[in-house]
């Protein structure tokens, strides 16, 4: 519903759906990723290429079989971070601000994790 000044609420679909349409539409190609479970554990044991977590993301562990992929994610309010092939590991690049709403990348790369917030 169009509101007097004319501003369009966004109040049909998600916040993490509305990412993934935005990266669709500026030709990023992304694959949604589950949880595990409804803490938000997630466990990626294979694929590659540019995902999008479901739901904001507590901990992910990347497992062996994933060499290289990027993570789109928000972080939850519990946020504890990454790990590879079930080893916490020390994350480089931006701080993460475990509020619920701001998008970050986790790119995997040689074993290590480097973040980055999107947008500013």
């Amino acid at each position: 519903m169009i509101n007097n000044d004319r501003i369009v609420p966004v109040t049909k679909t998600d916040l993490l759906t509305l990412y993934a349409n935005i990266l669709t539409i500026a030709g990023t190609t992304v694959s949604k990723v589950d949880a595990n479970d409804a803490s938000g554990v997630f466990e990626i044991s294979e694929g590659s290429g540019n995902l999008i977590a479901s739901e904001p993301v507590n901990s992910c562990d990347f497992g062996e079989d994933v060499t290289a992929a990027v993570l789109y994610f928000i972080p939850g309010y519990n946020y504890a971070g990454f790990s590879v092939n079930g080893v916490a590991v020390e994350t480089s690049g931006a701080t993460v601000d475990a509020d619920g709403v701001s998008l970050y990348t986790a790119t995997l790369a040689d074993g290590a994790v480097t973040i980055a917030q999107v947008g500013f």
